[in-house]
């Protein structure tokens, strides 16, 4: 039987959340980044986790870590340039692993420590890739995670990947966290105010990358020879001169349109929560889907605050509490 014939029949709904921020990260920029400048690095390099390289039908590859233990398997998705360093990721698969779960992170596409072999990479809108991943994972004797978990990028895959009226997509469980529904949106957003520091940070970092696979192979025949790639300051142009010509888009706006969420969540019957700030910002509020746009099982929890990958919590700076890792735990636990 598939997940989906499982699932959910209730409506979409959006409901109120129960995060209250630390008052001392009131703001959406504070909570955003909180994780990657105050937070210790998650201790998962004792977990004894397993890599597992995933063969996929193109000639490329995914790199896994899978961590030990014979729970519910949980896959998680990381979001743009993340990887099982990054604050939320790797504090949730410890989180996970002590909670009595089996964590799966998922290297995104060309996004581990190997670079990958073909010129397209990862991006938004590549839930191809993570069908072929969860189809080589339900071959296993122990069978596909029970539940995904994709954070920024990742939930926004998640969720296409959710709505795009597979026959079989294995996952009984979803969770998408910070989502950017609306790509072209988001990409507007990251221009303005204190966002433009998110948005140079992760430019660079995607520049970075791109550089590093070019160590090792030709320019991509894909791309123009006189792409300056140094002179590339924003997303509207890395996507439009880069993401999109690599990976069979007519450009930026076809990439953006094809690849948001957004115009999925009708269509998904699976039971799935989305965890969102109205301050995420990355996003303007108008983003946000409503609640007709829910599909049947599929709950959006709102908090008016908690910013992008935050929802941090706590009385005292020394000791926060980090309720987005409570929340998910529920979640997964039905509570």
């Amino acid at each position: 039987m598939s997940a989906d014939a499982a699932a959910d029949t209730t409506a979409g709904q959006i409901v109120p959340s129960d995060f209250r921020p630390a008052w001392w990260l009131a703001g959406p920029h504070a909570q955003t980044l909180w994780g990657s400048l105050a937070r210790r690095a998650p201790a998962v390099d004792g977990l004894a986790l397993q890599r597992r390289r995933i063969e996929l039908a193109d000639g490329d590859f995914i790199d896994l870590a899978v961590g030990p233990g014979d729970g519910p398997a949980v896959l998680i998705i990381h979001g743009l340039e993340g990887d099982l360093r990054s604050h939320y990721a790797g504090a949730l698969v410890a989180r996970l692993a002590r909670e009595g779960f089996k964590p799966i992170f998922m290297h995104l596409r060309g996004a581990g420590e190997t670079p990958n072999r073909l010129d397209r990479s990862y991006h938004s809108g590549a839930s191809d890739d993570l069908a072929e991943v969860l189809s080589v994972l339900a071959a296993d004797a122990e069978g596909p995670p029970r539940a995904a978990v994709g954070f920024s990028l990742g939930g926004n895959l998640l969720l296409k990947y959710l709505g795009e009226g597979r026959r079989e997509h294995h996952l009984a469980q979803a969770i998408a966290v910070s989502v950017p529904f609306v790509l072209r949106d988001a990409m507007l957003r990251l221009e303005l105010g204190f966002s433009r520091v998110y948005r140079r940070h992760l430019v660079t970092r995607l520049k970075r990358t791109f550089k590093r696979k070019l160590e090792s192979r030709p320019w991509p025949a894909a791309l123009d020879p006189d792409l300056k790639l140094d002179a590339i300051r924003d997303f509207n142009t890395f996507d439009d001169r880069i993401t999109a010509p690599l990976n069979g888009f007519q450009g930026v706006f076809d990439y953006y349109q094809r690849a948001s969420s957004r115009q999925y969540l009708p269509n998904i019957h699976t039971p799935t929560l989305i965890i969102q700030a109205a301050d995420d910002p990355f996003l303007f509020e108008a983003s946000l889907p409503f609640a007709h746009e829910l599909g049947p099982g599929v709950t959006l929890e709102l908090s008016p605050k908690g910013g992008h990958v935050g929802f941090i919590a706590g009385r005292w700076p020394w000791r926060p509490k980090y309720w987005l890792e409570e929340r998910i735990i529920r979640a997964l636990r039905g509570t």
